[in-house]
């Protein structure tokens, strides 16, 4: 199975530093004595997409302002040289990205109304397109990493304004990087007899009111010491959205993260027990104990894949300590859960969640006789949603034939950030993060 997880662990996406930039400029243009040219600079706008972080945008200092209407997606040419520092040989692609979308913009980014110092870049993005991708799955360690991005963007047109003609910019100085929803994450690690966990988490506006929290465990390709790429290796950082805060009236998120994989056990790889267990149930705790107002009636535990693992052994070995569970493509085997375990859980609220071209974790052998035993032993609150693959909702990437781009079968975790799994219960339709944010133990 170690191979498998291996083989499928996502080729996502650190967009870092860049070098020097060069200035040439036409008759009529600044001049360098200019008081108040400024030097010329790009950063860096990632997404994390359903693939993975993805550099979705540049921003631009042009060192003066520009008429609003002087910029068009033809004005620069975008080029960038993607390298991984954990490699041998760091070089990993490079090559032109497509600009899809320019305009004058602050400093942020925002589009202005009359003049702007600085110019939006945006490009083409899609799963299958890895120029735009900022990690980098290492197929030596098995885990993603921030890669480094060098991009160079070169002047194509003239830029006319009032003092005269822009031309011949070149610039290839990094100023920074912004990473959107995982910039909101703060980091930190905790010790327990010896074994450290890294962890993202991120905390609510302060309030009156106690506040819920929802811990998120990673799959495989996410471990290491870098507790930002948990939150971006695939969409956790969704959680901090507000779409899915507004659910929770403003919830903690809690994304720890192994040195090595959840599903190193004590005697084998998913033996049903993790030598992370303990820790990880230290951390939350530690956690909790330093938020006083995270409500401790309202603490939700979910993960996919690996996470998904380590899930089904804390809720197994800690069930009261938790209001409810989301379980996406978990990789605990049926086999390996006692009839007297599933007693004991089938009154835990728990929400499974898989795709039938699941080939890493087959429904059939995880999720599907688990979840038929807990029916049989009389849960009440225990749903499964059971989808026939992992595609695109959004509709904009499609494969040759039209159809919606086909994501591979363990990635089901998609269908969960986006909160896109829903069922009738009680006879309304109800979403997973309507339902998870109603549960409480008390």
């Amino acid at each position: 199975m170690f191979k498998q997880f291996k083989k499928v662990a996502k080729t996502t996406m650190l967009f870092t530093l860049a070098v020097s930039t060069t200035l040439v400029f036409s008759n009529g243009a600044w001049a360098a004595k200019d008081a108040k040219m400024q030097p010329t600079s790009y950063r860096t706008v990632a997404e994390v997409k359903d693939w993975g972080a993805t550099i979705t945008k540049i921003i631009v200092n042009l060192g003066k302002p520009v008429p609003k209407d002087a910029i068009t997606k033809d004005t620069f040419k975008v080029y960038v040289e993607r390298s991984d520092n954990r490699l041998v040989n760091s070089f990993v692609e490079k090559g032109n990205r497509k600009v899809t979308k320019a305009y004058v913009s602050d400093k942020n980014g925002n589009p202005v109304k009359k003049t702007g110092s600085y110019v939006v870049l945006e490009m083409e993005i899609g799963p299958a397109l890895t120029l735009g991708s900022a990690i980098h799955y290492d197929t030596g360690s098995g885990f993603n990493g921030w890669n480094e991005n060098q991009y160079t963007i070169t002047q194509q047109k003239a830029i006319k304004t009032q003092s005269g003609s822009i031309s011949g910019l070149k610039i290839e100085t990094s100023s920074g990087e912004i990473r959107k929803l995982v910039d909101q994450f703060t980091t930190g690690k905790a010790t327990s007899d010896g074994v450290t966990l890294t962890y993202a988490s991120y905390a609510p506006a302060k309030d009156k009111v106690k506040n819920p929290l929802v811990i998120w465990l990673h799959g495989m390709g996410e471990g290491g010491t870098d507790p930002t790429i948990p939150i971006s290796g695939n969409k956790a950082a969704n959680f901090a959205s507000k779409d899915i805060q507004s659910y929770f009236g403003g919830a903690y998120v809690l994304a720890p993260q192994t040195p090595t994989y959840w599903m190193d056990g004590f005697t084998g790889f998913g033996d049903g027990t993790s030598k992370y267990e303990q820790a990880l149930m230290s951390l939350i705790k530690e956690y909790v104990a330093k938020n006083k107002d995270i409500d401790t009636d309202r603490i939700y535990i979910g993960g996919d894949s690996n996470g998904g693992y380590m899930t089904m052994l804390l809720i197994r070995d800690y069930k009261d300590y938790f209001a409810a569970a989301v379980v996406a493509c978990e990789a605990l085997k049926d086999s390996l859960i006692t009839d007297e375990q599933i007693n004991d859980l089938k009154d835990l609220p728990i929400w499974f969640v898989a795709a039938k071209t699941d080939t890493v974790v087959p429904p059939n052998d995880y999720m599907i006789p688990t979840y038929n035993r807990l029916v049989n032993a009389g849960a009440k609150d225990v749903h499964m949603s059971l989808f026939d693959n992992v595609v695109d909702t959004s509709g904009l990437y499609k494969k040759s034939d039209k159809t919606p781009y086909e994501y591979n079968g363990h990635w089901s975790w998609i269908y969960v950030y986006n909160n896109e799994v829903s069922k009738l219960i009680n006879g309304k339709k109800t979403t997973m993060m309507q339902w998870l944010a109603s549960k409480t133990l008390n």
